[in-house]
């Protein structure tokens, strides 16, 4: 072989091996990003500053969280202790600060130092309201999950709540009001990945609404041996894509008059597309990852008990197969879950669908900005259909 053509053949061998590397390396980057989407995240660092606490007042760092209208809670030492804010009294951008309204410090001791945002304003049980519960377990596949019985009304009417990934029940509490006034029963249930939940039942990974749909079709068996003769199902977030499966996979879901999501995840792959922008993951890999959660031959990378089918967890392209009236409230400003699948699937059926936009809202936090038309809204449909 000549000079020149054992270089040719090593510039070809260095090219193959820089390829295969290329490739590895990509595959290994989605394989990651994969594993977190799936991953339940339990800790839950403290990410406010509190730099002074006045008379009726509490001034913060300015974070993305503090600066957004509307109300929120604070979190205190470690989580033990809890405090609720209101409106916005003063932003200091020079000086990196705003003052927000102390409405009422419900336990422990609010001072100087760190804690953690609340975007529920509630915190603990619906006791947290003055409204009277049951600790109720809901048999499901992975064992009892624990679940909140908040009696209302003659007890034919019910509403399950179901929380978003990453969350607790404690994300629901703000519709009980609501539901209390319109004299329907709230069931507020875990499911086998519920976050921070002592005792629920935790099957490894999320499965995006593809598996916890079943858990949600046991809350719905459970609700009609109780009494229900029509069910709600209002999903927050990922409980919106479980939600969605539910009525759609379920056989248990005759007696499912409507459903109520806020901010939901109406395609997931849409979701990931734009986390994967918000990380710098190249287009190539995040697609790459979509693939891994999904794909029948790689679904294990994932760390998954089966594929994510990805497919069927989008209702803008399965916009035709939606069969019951769906309220979509959904903040414009939603920094996690774009709107736009939302949006699209309104604009698809808009004889099922009532879409209400909210501005200035981050994520889930539509009720925070403006409790008063959150509410109603909900009561306008829960009273049509």
């Amino acid at each position: 072989m000549s000079a020149a053509r054992r270089a040719a053949m090593r510039l070809a061998v260095a090219g193959a091996s820089s390829v295969l590397a290329g490739g590895i390396a990509a595959a290994a980057a989605a394989t990651i990003f994969a594993r977190r989407v799936v991953t339940p995240d339990s800790y839950k660092p403290d990410d406010v500053d509190v730099l002074e606490v006045g008379d009726g007042t509490v001034a913060l760092r300015t974070t993305p969280e503090t600066i957004v209208p509307g109300r929120y809670g604070l979190w205190l030492d470690g989580g033990t202790g809890h405090a609720r804010l209101g409106q916005i009294v003063r932003h200091d951008e020079k000086a990196g600060t705003v003052t927000r309204e102390l409405l009422q410090v419900d336990s422990g001791r609010l001072r100087p130092g760190r804690a953690r945002w609340n975007q529920y304003y509630y915190a603990g049980t619906p006791a947290a309201l003055g409204l009277a519960h049951e600790e109720v377990d809901v048999p499901g596949e992975a064992g009892p999950m624990p679940a909140w019985l908040v009696p209302s009304g003659t007890g034919e009417r019910w509403a399950i709540l179901v929380h978003g990934r990453g969350a607790t029940r404690e994300e629901c509490l703000r519709a009980l009001p609501v539901l209390q006034r319109l004299g329907i029963t709230g069931l507020v249930i875990s499911y086998r990945t519920t976050a921070g939940l002592a005792g629920a039942p935790v099957i490894g990974r999320y499965h995006l609404g593809d598996r916890e749909w079943e858990d949600l079709q046991s809350a719905v068996m459970f609700a009609a041996g109780h009494g229900a003769a029509e069910i709600v199902l209002f999903g927050w977030s990922m409980g919106g894509a479980i939600a969605m499966q539910t009525v759609s996979r379920s056989a248990a879901t005759d007696r499912v008059r409507g459903l109520v999501l806020n901010g939901p995840v109406i395609d997931w792959r849409h979701v990931l597309a734009h986390h994967a922008r918000l990380n710098h993951v190249p287009p190539p890999v995040g697609r790459l990852g979509q693939t891994v959660l999904s794909h029948r031959a790689a679904w294990r990378l994932a760390g998954t008990e089966a594929p994510v089918d990805l497919d069927r967890l989008d209702w803008v392209t399965r916009a035709a197969e939606l069969t019951h009236p769906v309220l979509l409230i959904h903040s414009e400003d939603d920094e996690f879950v774009p709107c736009g699948p939302s949006r699209r699937l309104a604009d698809a059926r808009p004889d099922l669908v009532t879409y209400v936009p909210v501005k200035g809202a981050r994520h889930t936090k539509e009720w925070n900005v403006a409790p008063d038309d959150w509410d109603a809204a909900v009561a306008r449909f829960l009273l049509r259909i």
